[in-house]
């Protein structure tokens, strides 16, 4: 599977599979609440972020490309056990729909595409 990025991990997780999501806001998570958010990772920007509230139980994980693990995010995703990947540093950010592998085994967590080589 090919990295695509690496960041610091909200707690120890294993490994998590899910579909690759960019969310920029409340009206981004209100289009989900109707067709359901279960199996996504969360790809948001801002740390402090509260709009994930009303999916944050269905997704697969969240990634976070700014803040710390002390942020908003980093507190929820420990607090609900789901997957978070905080400050990330993300090479060639896949398209939407795209499958990909959050990695939390090791010392970092690393981003993967799920169907990479």
């Amino acid at each position: 599977m090919d990295e695509i990025g690496r960041g610091r991990k909200a707690f120890d997780f294993g490994s998590v599979r899910g579909v690759w999501r960019r969310l920029e806001g409340p009206e981004d998570v209100l289009a989900l609440m109707d067709t359901g958010a279960e199996g996504l990772i969360a790809v948001i920007r801002d740390a402090g972020a509260t709009f994930l509230a009303p999916i944050f139980e269905e997704l697969a994980g969240v990634v976070c490309t700014g803040g710390t693990i002390r942020s908003h995010i980093g507190i929820i995703s420990r607090e609900f056990q789901v997957a978070g990947v905080i400050a990330a540093e993300i090479g060639d950010e896949p398209e939407d729909g795209t499958e990909v592998e959050l990695d939390g085994t090791g010392p970092v967590a690393v981003i993967r595409l799920a169907g990479g080589g």
